[in-house]
């Protein structure tokens, strides 16, 4: 039976640099052994410097430490190891293999180490792999930033940037079931502008649309982080104040309507005054539903604008 002939060196170079992955080689004392020319590439660095080098040395990014705990089990148990770019980026800071068309500033790397073993059977090398995976993570990156952006869109309403009123309607139902388990206090407040068809019809429908934009900058910038605004529906509004007696989300109704009231709106250099009617209710034990409480919340703004309008009515 023949013996196969060895591979020549030259041979063994072209197939090395023909890869497209990384390969190094390196011993139990972290001398680099192999550099193919992949790494060569990407790394800017001959065989001919990188052979012979420590890698610590040469790649100071490389945490040492962790690296020497994560090649242990390869040289004490024989067996393989892997680093995935969703738990550590990269091994090797490279730049991204097509900058000018790539939205990452790195390449990003699945790393696999292999155990090489003497004919004793004795590990004394490890076979560094580096896979280009830049490709699949901001393409997987992309999705599901499109996905945050696409939820976010669905919750919010377009004309005022306040949560739209299926996701705001959501958020009053967890805070219902919370309050049903805890001993805390919580307040809704709904307003609505007074006259707004007078807006509309005096000053047309892009005024009126700024005036619903207006009182909804209002809105953010006199509550809380914690609170949850929404807009219910044309130029009503809710407002869900979680840990808030009555008597505090009165101030805070209070608060939105002077400030309504002293802060016309302007539209294409015309200023237009408004108010606000605003009705408030705290949360009862009484309430059997969520909608219990929104309906006499209702009533209480109900109330504010059969009072006269531009006035605060709390639910009794």
């Amino acid at each position: 039976m023949s013996v196969p002939a060895p591979i020549n060196s030259q041979l063994m170079q072209y197939m090395l640099g023909s890869l497209e992955v990384g390969l190094v080689v390196i011993d139990r004392s972290y001398t680099i052994r192999v550099w193919n020319q992949f790494m060569q590439s990407h790394s800017n660095i001959a065989d001919s410097l990188a052979v012979g080098q420590n890698l610590f040395g040469l790649f100071s990014e490389i945490n040492e430490n962790w690296f020497k705990s994560k090649v242990a089990p390869v040289f004490k148990l024989n067996t393989p190891a892997y680093i995935i770019a969703e738990q550590r980026p990269y091994l090797f800071r490279f730049s991204a293999s097509r900058p000018v068309t790539s939205a990452s500033e790195y390449m990003h790397q699945n790393v696999s180490l292999f155990p090489l073993v003497d004919e004793h059977g004795v590990v004394t090398s490890i076979c560094i792999v580096v896979y280009d995976v830049t490709d699949e993570v901001v393409s997987r990156q992309r999705f599901e930033e499109a996905n945050v952006k696409l939820k976010r869109i669905s919750r919010i309403d377009g004309l005022t940037g306040l949560n739209n009123r299926r996701f705001w309607e959501e958020c009053c139902v967890n805070e219902y079931k919370r309050l049903g388990r805890s001993n805390t206090s919580s307040s809704l407040i709904m307003l609505d502008i007074d006259h707004f068809k007078q807006v509309n019809d005096t000053y047309g429908h892009p005024a009126g649309d700024e005036v619903i934009r207006y009182l909804a900058e209002i809105i953010r910038r006199t509550t809380r982080e914690t609170d949850i605004c929404g807009r219910f529906g044309g130029e009503e509004y809710v407002i869900l104040l979680p840990d808030t007696d009555g008597e505090q989300a009165m101030l805070v109704a209070e608060r939105l309507r002077r400030k309504a009231a002293l802060r016309p709106a302007v539209y294409e250099g015309t200023e237009i005054d408004f108010t606000i009617s605003v009705g408030v209710c705290e949360y009862q034990t009484r309430f059997n539903n969520h909608m219990e409480w929104v309906e006499l919340t209702d009533k209480a703004l109900y109330n504010a604008k059969r009072g006269g309008r531009n006035q605060v009515q709390r639910a009794a």
